[in-house]
């Protein structure tokens, strides 16, 4: 499986190697986790869409 990671901060890459391993370990996180940011873009996209159209 091919996972897209992105940072929206700047992080140590210890702390993005554990994080890739809880993914790769646990992949029910990895779906909660893209549902969660799946969410966030949905949202914002609701909103752009309410201002273009007022």
């Amino acid at each position: 499986m091919i996972v897209c990671f992105t940072a929206s901060r700047l992080m140590k890459v210890s702390e993005i190697r554990r994080l890739c391993q809880e993914m790769r370990e646990n992949p029910t996180l990895l779906m909660a986790t893209e549902l969660k940011a799946k969410e966030e873009v949905y949202k914002l996209l609701r909103q752009q869409e309410k201002t273009a159209s007022a």
